[in-house]
Order: C-alpha cells, then sequence, then structure tokens
C-alpha cells in the first residue's frame, strides 16, 4: 500500500535529494530510497552497539583479548 506524504525540504536536503535524482532515480523513488537506508542503518548501529556491549560484558572474552594484546606486544620489534 502507498500513501502520500509531504515534506518541507531545505537547501541541504533538496541538494542531496538532487544528487539522487541524478542517478536516474525519480524523485519518489529516490526519497524511498533514502528512508529505508537510513532506517536501515539505524538498525544496524543498534544491532553492532548491542554486540559491542555483549563483548565487553565477556569476562572471558576481555581476558583473552588482553592475553592476546600481552602476546602481540611481546613479538613487537624494538623502537
Amino acid at each position: 500500500m502507498t500513501q502520500a506524504v509531504s515534506v518541507r525540504l531545505d537547501d541541504e536536503a533538496m541538494q542531496a535529494l538532487a544528487q539522487l535524482e541524478a542517478t536516474g532515480k525519480s524523485r519518489s523513488e529516490a526519497i524511498r530510497s533514502a528512508l529505508v537506508d537510513a532506517a536501515s542503518r539505524l538498525r544496524d548501529k543498534a544491532a553492532l552497539s548491542a554486540e559491542v556491549a555483549a563483548l565487553e560484558a565477556d569476562e572471558v572474552d576481555r581476558a583473552e583479548m588482553l592475553t592476546v594484546a600481552e602476546l602481540m606486544e611481546s613479538l613487537r620489534a624494538p623502537r
């Protein structure tokens, strides 16, 4: 189902829309894809943040990271 939406765009948004339209998309296609892409990036960012939080809370993983970092430091060439 499609639904019409009316928006007011400032100069920056109009320039961005012109760039999207320059790829050959219609105005409606450009706006729809930009909205979907923005929402997808928000979901991806939230998922990544949750993964980072889970890794930071994992004491076993943190200990392993420290062990690997110490090993890498011991293998580094002297300065």
